[in-house]
């Protein structure tokens, strides 16, 4: 049954919103469903109701009217969001609205954008009582890609997804800005090597394997490494000690880069090298190879949506080791909460997934 509250309607949509504030990778998911729903209904009018950082990166993508939400903003911008709706709609509810993201707070924020559909996640993919703000639920699908889910939104629609693309816009200016970190005249892998630091939530590998992996990449293929980041103490720290260790020289754009020019680095890298974070699926966005590691969380899920038999995947051993179990046995969004399961990703592993790459010398999807 596609819905638990009614059926879709199998009238054409005109008039949407999307809310979906974060995170990168997830936004980057989600794009695929913004192209098949502007590809069924050419005419289509969508608005996307985004955070802020989220919106840095897809920022100009054609069909698309992003409103911004500052989640510290708080209950004040949630109405202030509300007022420009309405304000600019002349009162006009939309004719349906997309709530793809199972978190309380945007639960909230759905309540301020008048629609007239609230379509929801389905029962076990509904987080934070999302069921209490929606009307219709997409259909059950156990054991589906993070980007999966959200192209079900688009299904019950009564649109059928076709071949995924993304086709994120990158002006001459990303481009440029991203030329000026390049090595001249050399192919390189794109290093990413932190992911977000949330609490009891290890997704990084080690400085002493990065570093490794880097004179290993140029002794062998003539790859230099550009690495990137935010400006964090961690970022910075973490770059600090690998570059100590390789005997390599790196191109250090860790904190100085937009999310644009990061794109702009990673359409033309060789490879993306980067944990469970949103450089992975900004690599598959932009038909780049994702060597993504993964060892606290199940790549099946939230993995790179393509790609991804290039992925150091040490998820179903460690769930063995600290968990006790074996993968059919535990949650599909179940992780790994023990910074020593990323000590299961080995050396040589990461090696071997390098060399798969650059003997396959794969471009992913199609961005046409």
């Amino acid at each position: 049954m596609s819905s638990q509250f009614s059926n879709p309607s199998q009238q054409p949509v005109r008039d949407l919103c999307i809310l979906r504030l974060s995170a990168l990778g997830d936004v980057c998911n989600l794009v695929p469903s913004v192209r098949a729903l502007q590809k069924a209904y050419p005419d289509i009018r969508i608005t996307w109701v985004i955070g802020s950082a989220e919106y840095s990166l897809l920022k100009g993508l054609e069909g698309v009217e992003f409103l911004v939400y500052n989640k510290k903003t708080g209950l004040k911008g949630m109405r202030v969001l509300r007022q420009k709706l309405m304000a600019a709609r002349k009162g006009k509810p939309f004719d349906v609205l997309l709530h793809m993201q199972a978190a309380l707070r945007a639960s909230v924020l759905s309540r301020f954008i008048p629609a007239q559909r609230r379509l929801g996640f389905d029962k076990a993919r509904a987080k934070d009582f999302q069921s209490w703000f929606v009307n219709e639920q997409i259909a059950a699908h156990p054991h589906q890609h993070v980007g999966e889910g959200f192209l079900d939104f688009v299904r019950h629609l009564g649109v059928e997804p076709g071949e995924l693309q993304w086709n994120i816009p990158l002006s001459d200016t990303d481009i440029e800005e991203a030329a000026k970190w390049q090595p001249e005249q050399q192919e390189y892998l794109l290093l990413s090597p932190c992911s977000s630091n949330r609490a009891r939530n290890w997704r990084n590998w080690s400085n002493e394997g990065y570093a490794a992996l880097i004179d290993y990449a140029n002794d062998k293929y003539g790859l230099m490494t550009v690495m990137t980041g935010g400006n964090t103490p961690l970022e910075l720290q973490t770059f600090a000690e690998i570059n100590q260790r390789v005997k390599t020289p790196v191109v250090n754009a860790v904190g100085q880069t937009s999310l644009k020019t990061l794109l702009g680095l990673i359409k033309d890298a060789r490879l993306v090298v980067a944990p469970d974070s949103g450089p992975i699926h900004m690599a598959v966005a932009m038909q780049t190879p994702p060597l993504g590691l993964y060892a606290t969380s199940n790549p099946d899920r939230t993995g790179p949506w393509l790609g991804r038999e290039y992925v150091a995947n040490r998820y179903p051993e460690a769930v063995r080791k600290f968990l006790g179990k074996e993968v059919e046995e535990v949650g599909w969004g179940q992780r790994v909460r023990d910074p020593a399961a990323l000590d299961l990703i080995t050396l040589d592993e990461v090696k071997e997934r390098l060399d798969r790459i650059m003997t396959d010398n794969p471009k992913l999807g199609n961005n046409e």
